[in-house]
């Protein structure tokens, strides 16, 4: 119930910052709109065309956001087909890009079918425009996409935790050397990632129930590396509402690579006291399975 009730605090947070920064949502509505009136089967989208019309800051706060989403969304659709053996729906789509509206997945989507340049990695139902096919070899043959997907697919566990060290959110700096000698959950989120808010609640109780000599969570934030609007404000909010009293600091790009250009989120790396990955997981993970995996991790 108190895991319920934090939930639902952050969902209201959310939707308090939503409600106060309309200017952002109204921009990529904008962009979309342009991009769906201006798009030509079998042409790809000018994006200097979009950056020279679209001049407004939270207009090219939105163009930054579409532009990385467009790049990430074969990786993202390939890993789901694999990890859950379907496609992703436009409404996780949408929900794993922080995009406004399942629409805007579709839209995005739309842009990759139109290109000539991008493979016909998926196939689309046309009356609901959901995914209803994905091809995973035809994204991993793509010298733009297949490295990293191979990347993300391989197995992390066994191996050695790449290095880091990323700025916390509270000023300072966090160091993977520093944590030597200790197991530590590796989680990276970012701030409207529905799954994170319902994994959150759970990663502040496991604080609680292993000593801090023996176990700590390192929540790394994307909303920068992502071009997402939310500020450090909003994120210390959500730190105070969810109660959150371990480390936060911002992912950054060159860890993001060292860790397999992360596609979907809430990513998860259990690292022992070695430094090396015995446990990884992609997306929600239920709260047991996460227990179980620690608790044999520091009693070894």
């Amino acid at each position: 119930m108190r895991r319920y009730r934090q939930v639902l605090g952050a969902l209201a947070l959310l939707l308090a910052w939503a409600c106060s920064a309309p200017a952002q949502s109204q921009a990529e509505t904008r962009v979309l709109n342009y991009i769906k009136q201006n798009l030509h089967p079998g042409e790809p989208l000018e994006v200097t065309e979009l950056y020279s019309h679209f001049t407004e800051p939270a207009e090219r706060q939105a163009l930054g956001k579409l532009y990385n989403a467009f790049f990430r969304i074969p990786l993202f659709v390939a890993q789901y087909q694999q990890r859950f053996g379907k496609p992703p729906s436009l409404k996780v789509i949408s929900q794993q890009f922080d995009l406004h509206t399942p629409e805007a997945a579709d839209v995005l989507l739309s842009v990759m079918e139109s290109d000539p340049r991008v493979p016909p990695f998926i196939v689309r139902n046309p009356h609901t425009h959901e995914i209803t096919r994905v091809n995973v070899q035809m994204i991993l043959n793509d010298p733009r996409f297949g490295g990293d997907l191979g990347r993300q697919l391989s197995g992390w566990e066994g191996r050695k935790a790449p290095p880091f060290d990323l700025a916390r959110l509270n000023g300072g700096e966090l160091s993977s050397s520093g944590l030597q000698g200790k197991t530590f959950l590796l989680y990276v989120w970012f701030t409207g990632c529905p799954p994170c808010m319902k994994e959150t609640p759970q990663l502040v109780a496991l604080t609680h129930i292993f000593p801090s000599r023996e176990f700590s969570v390192v929540g790394a934030n994307a909303d920068r590396l992502l071009n997402l609007g939310y500020s450090d404000g909003v994120r210390r909010r959500y730190a105070r509402e969810m109660k959150i009293d371990f480390p936060l600091v911002d992912w950054s790009k060159e860890t993001n690579t060292a860790y397999g250009d992360i596609a979907i989120f809430p990513t998860l790396f259990l690292i022992n006291a070695r430094g090396v990955i015995v446990g990884h997981w992609v997306g929600y993970v239920p709260f047991t399975e996460l227990r179980q995996a620690i608790s044999r991790v520091v009693s070894e």
